[in-house]
This record gives structure tokens, C-alpha cells and sequence, in this order.
């Protein structure tokens, strides 16, 4: 007997579905999609992880008739096919279910519930307890004092005494239930008339079907009685079709069904297919370091020979081990460097722990190395190095030579994944799982100093494998990634656009921008105050008082108490919403939504600006340095974090306080450049469009032009809000905006909003024709890409959810747009740096905001730099219609906006 034995049997078919539909929109970047097989992996693992069955098999059903089908010809009949994109899945389905070595039990001409009623039923028989994984209700029939149910998605268990407890039945009692009250899902007709809660009551009442029908005719109700007489037959024919077949010609051998370790090769393979990042992390083929050389570099004699390995080689990998992901903060380690695939060398020098080996002093590696990394014809390629450039800067080691970044050019291959670190570059590219810093630094954090020093902190036993292997992995990715760009055609835009901007925003980082701390003070102070004014006037509106941040309560208030319109709920419809979008339509009908929004975007500036900022102002330098993200944004547009410097708001009284803290060095001055309307611009040059090249080149007003040709007026009569309107709908084109997203922008009906696209189009046709062309090409190739061959993939751009489709085709024409733009300012700021170098100007550029660059300069170079700024901006490619800059200067970044 196995009495202390517990089994699981997974209704696999149910959760196929209830994966596919809990899972919406996630397919890989070849446009598979992957959503059911991700909901069905993650049910898989939550088993596994909580549970650690030792007995388990899954079943599924197999095409085709069951003996239901001979008795009830139109059992499932209502049931529409499987989708389309879920029958794509279910071979992935069963290929994970065996890589997790999960036996598979399937038989013709029964359905999966059969299978696990019959082998529940020998299971218990051979002593084991029970668990059948499934959400699905008709499977209450089987549960028995030793065979439960467990829902892994609800988090909900049902035993027997849950079923007499919500029911008031025993678990066999259900089939007579279901035969009266039938089933829609799968056409089970039941007695008309007779739901859930009376077969419940009739049940109770009379045990049984057959007790039912013994007794009948004390029915009292007449239509009741009625029904039940007439559609007797099909009562307990529908009994039939419910009831589980527990006596299926299966064999069940416990052994067969005993859990072993999942087949991680399998799983790596699938999981990097399917482009599951974090799964891939989770189940990787094994870490093999037996063919691996590293070494640690202890003495001179050790240095003095790698140095000579790397001044004769054409090209290595480098690596910096630091104490901070902040390379403004970041004190050196250790370096280590890789010349050939296999084998690499770390030298450590800066290691503090308890019995730590003696290193070489720091001062004395760099010393030694510096002529070295400084030499511009020895080529050097890293992962992420704009971080290691920055550190070694700081170190007194100006790096020379950089000629590739894995990291930049996984992004360039595909940028809508999210993932470009070396873990992932590993997996992806070379089959590689590497060394986790999490799985290296873990320990350290008991040591009494908590791991607070980084890498500092970590025994050099784990320390060497993991540096070693950073630079070998970049080295050996290198190789790979190379020829994927090169055969992606995407050299170009790496070597001329992407590589050389990594100097361009090492130097920005490192320049950094001051900060009027005493400003940001007083502005803290003022937007307290102004928040307290806020809060009562919010709770004035609201008739009391109650957390404003609390979504919930201020919910109460909008949609129970004032009675305004509910406009959706939270994703799990079990709360209003109270976003954004909600409080901006309701702001015209009520003053509370409107006091909200203020209040919100009001306490967001103070905690992200005025309060955050002081705290980030670099104790050394004495000013605050963002940092620039190459990798982030799918369009090809720099991001900035650590403070994002991105979303100050230009327009309200608030953003531009905050702006005016943002200062020259003392005595000099900020200067703005900002490209004027270069998305039209470009829309223009690709559309070849007749009225918008001539506009441009007229110098026209491009908005007022377009409201003239929407709304049939001479430009004279055009007032602000027809130019508003306008210029709404020039820049919803560009981001391929529907009537619905035109509408609810300009608060406008659907049907104007539709003519308003239609009367622009009819006007601008060659702006129509890019459209169409652009989308058709995208259909084709099931890509886009930008002026200089920056390419997104589009794998959902033939999807047969039209949400997909349309999302995909509306990045489809705006892709070529934003990206060129992106493209263009990077190339500008390229040339303006090397410039003001060129030049000998000690003007230097501080941020890159968009489609702005922002740099001080002294008085005595202000005409001298902004010309330069503007010459070489405006001429930075030639298009059909002339770029335009606007420039201006001030003392602080309102001033200068």
C-alpha cells in the first residue's frame, strides 16, 4: 500500500485553454504565437515549485469522436474550432510537458476527464491520495475522501466537504445535478428550465435522478412537472453524457508516473525558440567551465605577460569589476580581459574581505595598462562599455580603440526585446548559461558587511570564474553578433550612428549639469504648500475627507457618492479605475477629477524632481549626472534614468520652476537647440507629399496650412483652437492615430473624427499613399525600418487579432518616422561634439532631450558655438524639405527653452 502517497493528475486539454485565454498577445519575434504556451509553462512550474509531486501525469485529449458522440450526436456541437493561433501552440504544448518529464497520458475515443476518472479511481485503489489539477466543475463527481481537487490559477482546493458544504450534496450527487441542469459549453441539453440551483434543490430533495422520477408526480409546480415528464428521456440522457467514465481500458502502473528532474536541454532550446527570457535563465543547459582557461593575475611577472599578450594582439575584451552600478560612484575592483575564445584573465585590486589574497595596487595595474587602453590602433570591445569607459575615465585611463558593444548590437537586431544584458546575450546567441552576479553575491550579503561594497566583497574563488567569463562571453559573442549585423545589413548604423555615440555620451555623462539646490529647495517648500491648498480644495469637492492616493476610496467618491459615469474597471473588475484617462473625461463634468489630476501630477514632480534630485547631485562633482540609455526605447530614441530628465513637463507652471533649477557653471550660459517640427519634416520627405513639401519650403506655418486644407479656410481666418486641432491631427498621422484615438484626443465624436482623417487625406495624398505603401511593405517583409536601415520587426503585422494587426501597423508607419528622427539627432550630436572639439570651444553638450540637445558655453563662444550648433544640425542629412533649428539661450533651462 502506499498509503503516505500522494499523485497528480493535470487536466492538460483545460488548461491549454484557460492558458490561451488568460494570456493575451505575447507571441515571439518570427510572429508565433507563444501565450497559451506561456500560461501553460507557468501552471507547470507553479505545480512543480509548490507542490513537488512525486507521482504526476498529465492528459490530454485527442481529436476526434468519443463514444459521447455515438450517443449524442451533436455533443460539442455548439463548440467553435480551435483558434487558429492556439492549434499552432499545442506541439510546443506537449514538447515542454515532455521537457519537464511529465508523463503524457492520451487515448483515442476518450476525452482527457475519462482518462483521470479512471486513474484516479486505480490510483486510490492502490493506496494513493489524489490530486486532480484542473478548473474545471464536472470533475466534482470524482472527489472522495481521498481524491480532491486543486485549481493552481484560482489558488482554490475542493474536497469533499467543500462540496457538501457549498452544495449541501455528496460529490456523486452532482452528475444527477449536471444531467438536469445540462451544460451549454458542450451542448448537453439537460431540462429546459431547470438550472443549477433548482436540479440543487430537487437533488437534495428526492437523492437522485431516479428518485426524481419515482416521485415526479409530487411535483407541486406545474411547469416544473411539466418540463421534467416531457424531457425525461433527455434528462438521463444528458446523466449519460456528464458522467465520467471511470472503467477506460488504460493500465496504471505507478512507476511509469514517477516525477523525475525536467530535460533542461529540451527546455533551453524551446524556452530560447519561443523567446521566454526569464525561463530561459530559469531552465539553461549546464554551465560547463572544464574547458574554460582563467586566471588570476597576482604579481608583476603575471602582469607584465598579459600586457605583452594584449599589446600583440589586434583586438580583446575588457571587463571592469566595480563597488556600484553608478559608474559616476563606482570604484574600480578589478579588470579582466579576454584576447581568444576559452580563455581569459582578471586581475584583482581592489578585494576586501576577511582573508582576502594580497592584489596588485590598483594605481600600479592601471599604470601599467594605461598606455595600453589609451592606444586608439589596439581595437576593444566590451558589453555595456559606456560604463567601463566611464569608470576607467574616473581612473585616470582615457580609453581608446572601442570598436564594438554587445550589448548595442543585440538592441540593433532586434530592439522590442526587452533583454540585451550578457546573461541573455549568452543564452541567445551562444547557448551559454553564464554566471549570475545574484548567485555570486548571495552569500556575501550574510558577511557582516552586507555585500554594501560590491564586488569588493566577493572571494576571489568566485570572483575570477565570474570576471573571467564576462569578457570571454563578450568575446565569443562578438564573433557571432558581427556577422549577424553584417548580414542584417545593419554595419552601417552601428559603426557610423550607434558606436561612435557611445564617446558622444560617456563625455555628456561625465559633464554632467548643475543644479540651483537652493531653488530646488524653495520649490519642495512651495509645492508642499500648493499640495496642502490642493488637498483641501479636493476635499472641499469631495464633501470629506479620505486618502486621495487610495484609488479605491477616491473611486467611492467619483462613481458611488457624485454618481459620475464609471468609466471602466481595473483590469481585475473587481475595483473602479481611476486613471488617468478616467479623471481627464470626467474632469469637464465634475471640479473633483480635474483638483486630482493637479494633485497627482503635482506630488509626481515634487518626489521625482525637487525632492530626488538634491539627493542625486554628485558629491564630488557637485552636479547631477543622468544617464543615457542606447538600448531601451524600440524606435531608436535615446532615453535617460537615474533621473529620467525626459519627462519634466515644457508646458505648466511647475515644469518650467523645475527647469529653471537646471543652471550653467557660474558665469556661463545654456543654449537649446531644438529641430522645428522634424517628424513632418520627414513624413514630407518620405511621403513625397506636393502640399507639405511646398508648405516647408514657403516656411509656412505647417499647422495653420493644414487646418486651412481640413476646415476649407484661408490660413487669415484660422483661429488657435482650429490650429490646435490641426496640429493634433498632424502628429496623430504620423503615430498612425485612428478616428477612436482622434476623437477621444480632441474630444470630438468618432464620426467628425473620421471625417477630419478623411478630408486630410483627401488633401494630402501622398502622405495616404506612404501610409499604404509603408503597411503593405510591412505585410510583406514583416519589418519597417528608418532612413538609415534601422529595422524593428513587426511579427504581428498579419495577426488575426485585429488589435495586434493594428498596433502593428501603426508602428509600421510611425517607426520610420520617430526612428529617423532619432537617427538624425544622433548623428547631430556626433558632429556637434566632434566640432566643438575641432574647434577648440569649451562649449560642451550637457543632455539630449528628444528632439533637443542642450549645452553650456561661455559668454565669449556664445554666437561662435551656436552657429556651429545650427550649420551643423540643420545640414546634418539632406532631405526634400530643409531641417530648421530653433536656438536659445538663457541662464537656466526655461530661459534657455
Amino acid at each position: 500500500m502506499n498509503s503516505d502517497k500522494t499523485i497528480y493528475l493535470i487536466d492538460g486539454s483545460a488548461y491549454i485553454y484557460r492558458a490561451y485565454h488568460a494570456v493575451r498577445g505575447l507571441s515571439n519575434s518570427r510572429g508565433l504565437p507563444t501565450n497559451a504556451t506561456f500560461g501553460f509553462t507557468r501552471m507547470l512550474i507553479k505545480l512543480i515549485k509548490e507542490r513537488t509531486p512525486e507521482y504526476i501525469v498529465i492528459f490530454f485529449d485527442v481529436k476526434g469522436p468519443t463514444f459521447r458522440h455515438k450517443i449524442y450526436e451533436d455533443y460539442k456541437a455548439n463548440r467553435p474550432p480551435m483558434p487558429e493561433d492556439l492549434v499552432l501552440q499545442i506541439p510546443y504544448i506537449k514538447d515542454i510537458t515532455r521537457g519537464f518529464n511529465i508523463p503524457v497520458m492520451e487515448l483515442e475515443g476518450f476525452e482527457a476527464d475519462d482518462l483521470i476518472g479512471t486513474a484516479a479511481q486505480k490510483a486510490e485503489n492502490k493506496g494513493f491520495k489524489v490530486v486532480m489539477v484542473t478548473g474545471d466543475k464536472d470533475f466534482v463527481q470524482l472527489v472522495t475522501d481521498r481524491s480532491i481537487i486543486w485549481d493552481p490559477m484560482k489558488e482554490k482546493t475542493t474536497d469533499a466537504d467543500t462540496v457538501r458544504k457549498e452544495s449541501g450534496l455528496e460529490p456523486l450527487q452532482m452528475i444527477d445535478v449536471m444531467g438536469l441542469s445540462g451544460d451549454k459549453a458542450d451542448n448537453i441539453p439537460g431540462v429546459p428550465g431547470i438550472g443549477p440551483k433548482t436540479a440543487i434543490s430537487l437533488i437534495k430533495n428526492f437523492d437522485s435522478m431516479e428518485g426524481l422520477y419515482e416521485q415526479v408526480d409530487t411535483i407541486t409546480k406545474k411547469k416544473q412537472h411539466e418540463k421534467l415528464v416531457k424531457f425525461k428521456d433527455q434528462a438521463f440522457l444528458s446523466k449519460d453524457l456528464v458522467t465520467i467514465d471511470r472503467n477506460v481500458p488504460l493500465k496504471f502502473v505507478p512507476e511509469d508516473y514517477k516525477y523525475r528532474s525536467p530535460y533542461n536541454e529540451i527546455l533551453a532550446e524551446l524556452f530560447k525558440e519561443l523567446e521566454f527570457r526569464r525561463l530561459q535563465q530559469d531552465f539553461p543547459k549546464k554551465t560547463d567551465l572544464s574547458n574554460k582557461n582563467y586566471h588570476a593575475v597576482y604579481t608583476e611577472d603575471e602582469l607584465f605577460r598579459l600586457r605583452e599578450q594584449l599589446e600583440a594582439s589586434d583586438i580583446f575584451a575588457l571587463d571592469t569589476e566595480t563597488t556600484s552600478k553608478d559608474a559616476m560612484h563606482a570604484d574600480l575592483v578589478g579588470l579582466s580581459f579576454s584576447i581568444k575564445p576559452d580563455e581569459a584573465y582578471y586581475i584583482p585590486c581592489g578585494h576586501k574581505y576577511p582573508g582576502a589574497p594580497e592584489q596588485l595596487d590598483k594605481a600600479y595595474v592601471l599604470g601599467q595598462l594605461k598606455q595600453l587602453l589609451e592606444n586608439p590602433e589596439i581595437k576593444k570591445i566590451g558589453q555595456n562599455i559606456k560604463y567601463d569607459w566611464i569608470v576607467l575615465a574616473r581612473h585616470g585611463v582615457n580609453l581608446a580603440g572601442v570598436v564594438f558593444d554587445t550589448m548595442l548590437a543585440s538592441y540593433l537586431l532586434n530592439p522590442s526585446k526587452r533583454a540585451h544584458s550578457l546573461d541573455q546575450i549568452a543564452l541567445d546567441f551562444l547557448d551559454h548559461k553564464t554566471i549570475s552576479y545574484t548567485d555570486v553575491i548571495k552569500n556575501v550579503k550574510d558577511a557582516k558587511d552586507g555585500g554594501k561594497n560590491g564586488f569588493a566583497s566577493v572571494p576571489l574563488e568566485q570572483g575570477v570564474p565570474y570576471a573571467c567569463e564576462d569578457a570571454d562571453i563578450t568575446l565569443m559573442a562578438c564573433e557571432v553578433l558581427e556577422k549577424e549585423i553584417e548580414q542584417a545589413g545593419l554595419n552601417k548604423l552601428m559603426d557610423e550612428v550607434e558606436m561612435p555615440l557611445v564617446s558622444v555620451l560617456k563625455d555628456m555623462e561625465m559633464q554632467g549639469i548643475c543644479i540651483d539646490t537652493e531653488r530646488l529647495k524653495s520649490l519642495s517648500t512651495l509645492f508642499t504648500e500648493r499640495l496642502t491648498f490642493l488637498e483641501q480644495d479636493i476635499f472641499s469637492a469631495a464633501g470629506e475627507e479620505f486618502n486621495i492616493n487610495s484609488s479605491q476610496q477616491l473611486g467611492s467618491i467619483l462613481f458611488e457618492k457624485l454618481n459620475l459615469p464609471v468609466q471602466k474597471k481595473t483590469k481585475k473588475k473587481t475595483a473602479y479605475s481611476t486613471d488617468v484617462d478616467v479623471l481627464t473625461k470626467l474632469a469637464p463634468m465634475h471640479e473633483l477629477p480635474e483638483l486630482v489630476l493637479k494633485y497627482r501630477t503635482l506630488a509626481k514632480l515634487k518626489s521625482t524632481y525637487t525632492d530626488s534630485l538634491l539627493a542625486l547631485i554628485n558629491p564630488e562633482t557637485g552636479r547631477v549626472h543622468t544617464s543615457f540609455n542606447q538600448t531601451v526605447t524600440a524606435t531608436g530614441r535615446l532615453s535617460s534614468s537615474r533621473p529620467n530628465l525626459q519627462n519634466i513637463p515644457v508646458r505648466g507652471d511647475e515644469g518650467v520652476e523645475i527647469r529653471k533649477a537646471f543652471i550653467p557653471r557660474p558665469g556661463w550660459m545654456l543654449v537649446a537647440a531644438d529641430y522645428s517640427q522634424i517628424e513632418l519634416r520627414i513624413l514630407a520627405h518620405y511621403s513625397d507629399d506636393n502640399i507639405l513639401i511646398k508648405a516647408f519650403l514657403d516656411e509656412e506655418d505647417i499647422h495653420t496650412r493644414t487646418a486651412a486644407e481640413i476646415f476649407q479656410v484661408f490660413p487669415s481666418f484660422i483661429t488657435p483652437d482650429l490650429r490646435r486641432q490641426a496640429k493634433t491631427i498632424n502628429f496623430g498621422i504620423v503615430y498612425g492615430m485612428s478616428p477612436y484615438g482622434l476623437s477621444k484626443e480632441l474630444n470630438i465624436s468618432r464620426k467628425m473624427a473620421k471625417q477630419y482623417i478623411d478630408s486630410y487625406f483627401a488633401r494630402y495624398k501622398g502622405v495616404k499613399r506612404f501610409i499604404n505603401e509603408t503597411i503593405e511593405a510591412a505585410g510583406r517583409t514583416k519589418t519597417t525600418s528608418t532612413l538609415l536601415g534601422r529595422v524593428r520587426l513587426l511579427p504581428d503585422i498579419d495577426s488575426p487579432k485585429k488589435t495586434l494587426r493594428e498596433y502593428a501597423e501603426r508602428t509600421a508607419i510611425n517607426t520610420p518616422i520617430q526612428g529617423t528622427a532619432a537617427d538624425l539627432i544622433k548623428i547631430a550630436m556626433i558632429n556637434v561634439n566632434q566640432a566643438f572639439k575641432d574647434k577648440g570651444l569649451k562649449a560642451a553638450m550637457l543632455l539630449s532631450v528628444h528632439d533637443e540637445i542642450l549645452f553650456e558655453t561661455p559668454p565669449e563662444e556664445l554666437d561662435a558655438s551656436e552657429e556651429l550648433v545650427k550649420e551643423i544640425m540643420e545640414h546634418v542629412m539632406d532631405l526634400k524639405v530643409p531641417l530648421k533649428v530653433n536656438l536659445d539661450a538663457g541662464k537656466n533651462w526655461a530661459e534657455a527653452h
